[in-house]
């Protein structure tokens, strides 16, 4: 206890001078009228009760039992002591002996009390930095976030260490995941390679160097500026997480204690890495079912092939622009939480659609081939008993059912032929039937009233499909975005006909994206549109109030910046390569 200190200073740590004070104070009574008591270490005088005018060798010396280890004694001086007979110098030593007695008495109760309190205290401290370290390790599933709490409390708590680092293992062995001071990439691969981090692996155990440079197992693989170094494995149950490297450029850095410290950081660290590698693991195999479903709807249609994923990529990328625009979204900050959950509402936003009819989720034309060919014989039929030229009329209405927005003209030529029977051979045959004639007179696309009744129900239905799976807590508005992508400022969207103060921003991203990505893409029932008219047409929307004016602006201008950042995101890697790919290191 307070080893190094001065022996004088030690000692009046343990027993304040006026309590010393005291003790001599009542053995002088006992000794002979002038004596003079004084304490000694390594015969200089540390205290006195009254002035000293005497020799230590003038002085009678009485031993004092001290757990320091430093040579106590208890002094005194005795005036005419030649002039003393035997019986009285014998009081003499007796009472110096009590009076030493009851000084070590009272320094090793102090010394007890002490090393008591302090390893109270030690406890306490270990206790709070546990407390700590369990809220800041804990503090998240991200397995970044809590390598960084760790190497953040290596750094700023009573370590002292300048340099440190995480390493985690990958497929080709454990690399740097996290670190602070001037940690090299060189020098973090060199301490890889020596034996010394293998051994601590195996041995699942901590070590201080405190003189790397007499270490054999590592001194040839490290910079000569490092000098003391504290490495400790990260465990979990049965599994290695990581080990964790502290160095100093001082030697004899580190002590007992660090060791202790730094061993139940990475035992909670250990659990929370554990936690983390779990989480991520789960959540590496959700994005694989969620994507995977996403593939299945998009397969089901090869013009719409690749539609979810784009809208995911495009909408986190237009997520990036708003964040960093400081003029109209200055209050906005997607956080990485946020980007994935949009990134998930774009690739699901259409897994409604599968419980869509799949005859109206491909529609191609008004009518089918093969009803257009009935039309067709009809009207040759009619030709021939009546001696009228049906080739142009069949023409026409192979045109009209693959046009998008007919003429007023040729709507009219439907409902006239509409209105066309005759018989033959006793049976009444009618030009056209009453569904025939409602799917060519659609004024614009080529779905009925019904038919796009159905297709928009699938918003309802991805949020009726997807409320059974329990998403995590960083997807809690997932359903919503998806449920409201359709939606428009004004009330004319569906399912629910929302308006703008009820609506999401990212179901407003997610909306402009997929307006974006229909147009510029090929149909079955169009062309692709180029980029610069489906920009206009965006435009137009946000005109009409239907779309948020600030955002389509945003995107239009920031377009390219937006298609280009779109190809680089890959939201659903894993932070590290051992996910769902290769064990961790075993402690066994």
């Amino acid at each position: 206890m307070n080893a190094g200190l001065n022996p004088e200073i030690r000692l009046k740590k343990i027993i304040k001078p006026k309590k010393l004070k005291s003790f001599l104070k009542k053995a002088l009574p006992l000794l002979p009228e002038g004596s003079v008591l004084c304490v000694y270490i390594d015969g200089t005088p540390i205290f006195c009760a009254e002035p000293v005018r005497h020799s230590f060798e003038e002085t009678i010396l009485s031993p004092v039992k001290n757990p320091a280890g430093d040579n106590l004694c208890l002094g005194a001086f005795i005036q005419n002591r030649d002039n003393l007979s035997e019986p009285e110098l014998q009081h003499i030593k007796s009472v110096l002996e009590f009076t030493s007695f009851a000084i070590a008495n009272y320094i090793e109760s102090e010394t007890a009390r002490r090393l008591i309190g302090e390893e109270t205290l030690s406890k306490y401290r270990e206790l709070a930095l546990l407390h700590r370290s369990i809220v800041e390790l804990n503090n998240s599933l991200r397995l970044k976030d809590v390598i960084t709490a760790l190497t953040n409390e290596c750094k700023t708590s009573a370590l002292p260490a300048e340099m440190g680092a995480v390493y985690l293992p990958e497929e080709d062995g454990f690399t740097v995941f996290d670190s602070f001071g001037n940690f090299s990439v060189d020098q973090s691969q060199q301490l890889v390679e020596c034996s010394l981090f293998k051994d601590i692996i195996s041995s699942l155990r901590g070590e201080i160097i405190n003189d790397v440079s007499k270490d054999t197992r590592c001194r040839e693989k490290l910079s000569s500026n490092i000098r003391s170094m504290l490495i400790m494995p990260i465990p979990s149950p049965n599994v290695c997480e990581g080990v964790l490297v502290l160095t100093s450029c001082a030697p004899n850095a580190f002590n007992a204690a660090h060791l202790k410290h730094v061993a139940t950081l990475s035992s909670v660290a250990g659990i929370s890495i554990s936690n983390a590698y779990n989480f991520e693991s789960i959540r590496v195999l959700m994005d694989a079912l969620l994507k995977a479903l996403a593939e299945a709807i998009d397969a089901r249609d090869p013009f719409t092939a690749g539609h979810s994923e784009r809208v995911a990529h495009l909408a986190v990328s237009f997520a990036r622009q708003i964040s960093n625009d400081n003029a109209k979204f200055a209050y906005i900050n997607f956080s990485d939480e946020h980007l994935r959950e949009i990134f998930y509402s774009g690739i699901l936003h259409d897994i409604g659609k599968i419980g869509i009819k799949e005859e109206v989720l491909t529609k191609k034309t008004r009518l089918p081939k093969s009803m257009v060919d009935v039309i067709g014989m009809r009207l040759k039929l009619f030709g021939i008993h009546h001696m009228h030229e049906w080739e142009d009329d069949y023409k026409r209405i192979k045109q009209i059912n693959q046009s998008l927005s007919p003429a007023q003209e040729d709507l009219d030529f439907v409902d006239s032929i509409s209105t066309v029977k005759f018989k033959v051979n006793g049976s009444t045959i009618h030009m056209l039937q009453p569904d025939e004639r409602k799917c060519l007179t659609v004024r614009r696309g080529n779905l009925t009233a019904e038919e796009r009744m159905e297709i928009e129900r699938h918003p309802a239905e991805s949020k009726r499909i997807l409320e059974h799976i329990p998403f995590q807590d960083d997807l809690s508005q997932l359903l919503t975005i998806i449920g409201q992508h359709h939606e428009r400022l004004d009330g004319s969207g569906y399912p629910e006909g929302l308006f703008a103060e009820d609506i999401l921003i990212q179901s407003r991203i997610l909306a402009i994206v997929d307006i974006y990505d229909a147009i510029t893409q090929e149909r079955h029932y169009k062309p692709a549109t180029p980029k610069e008219r489906a920009l206009k047409i965006l435009a137009l929307e946000a005109a009409e109030g239907k779309l948020d004016q600030n955002l389509v602006d945003l995107f239009i201008a920031k377009i390219s910046d937006i298609e280009t950042g779109a190809e680089s995101i890959n939201l659903d890697r894993p932070v590290s390569t051992r996910f769902c790919k290769t064990p961790r290191s075993n402690m066994n």
